[in-house]
């Protein structure tokens, strides 16, 4: 995965190459921006998505701007970035964040064949709450003509990661100014059921297993 785009050149320490480091930032998240250039001008746009392996698939409405764009086949770059807590120094300067991030760049490829379509919208789907797809209507032929699904290579993609203490200049060590590290922590809420919920209908299990923080027993 390591190649001259994907290299970290702003403190080269903190990039990861290898597959198990990216699969498992990219697996704690389901929203990836993805950037592009659009009538000569560059686009970000935030999109679900999900991964298998190494793809990352994800979809949206067929008369997507982003998707009839991407499927030409045009250069992408997709990042994920999840923000685990703020660094604070004794200096403004070195003030930073701990994060852990993923970037990829490739070309985006069409998804044509039926059942990877099929398999790749439930990878989506599981990736941000994990059984609901078991529970619910699948999409139907309708619903599938209006989709199209894409799915990225992680041939180019590296992670870069930041954690710990703030590093100050040896002489601020002396300052009496608090330092150390503000935690960010994503939690999830008491699921909230739909005012227009049918009487009787018992609690989404995936959606108690995901406040709940477990993961559900294959």
């Amino acid at each position: 995965m390591f190649t001259d785009k994907t290299k970290v050149k702003r403190v080269p320490k903190r990039g990861h190459y290898d597959a198990e480091t990216i699969y498992k930032v990219l697996d704690n998240d389901f929203i990836c921006q993805v950037g592009f250039v659009f009538n000569e001008y560059p686009v970000v746009i935030p999109t679900i998505y999900g991964r298998k392996e190494d793809i990352v698939y994800f979809h949206g409405a067929s008369v997507s701007r982003m998707l009839v764009t991407l499927e030409k086949g045009v250069k992408i770059s997709i990042n994920v970035t999840q923000t685990d807590g703020i660094v604070l120094a004794r200096s403004a300067f070195h003030h930073s964040l701990n994060y852990h991030s993923v970037t990829v760049f490739g070309k985006a490829e069409l998804v044509t064949d039926a059942q990877e379509r099929l398999e790749a919208l439930k990878i989506v789907s599981d990736q941000i709450i994990p059984g609901r797809w078991e529970e619910v209507r699948l999409p139907n032929e309708k619903e599938l003509k209006a989709t199209k699904v894409l799915k990225l290579s992680l041939n180019e993609a590296s992670a870069k990661i930041r954690t710990g203490p703030p590093g100050d200049e040896k002489a601020d060590y002396d300052l009496d100014v608090w330092a150390g590290v503000v935690p960010i922590v994503k939690k999830y809420g008491t699921p909230i059921p739909d005012p227009a919920l049918k009487q009787g209908v018992s609690m989404s299990q995936s959606a108690l297993q995901l406040a709940a923080n477990k993961k559900l027993l294959s």
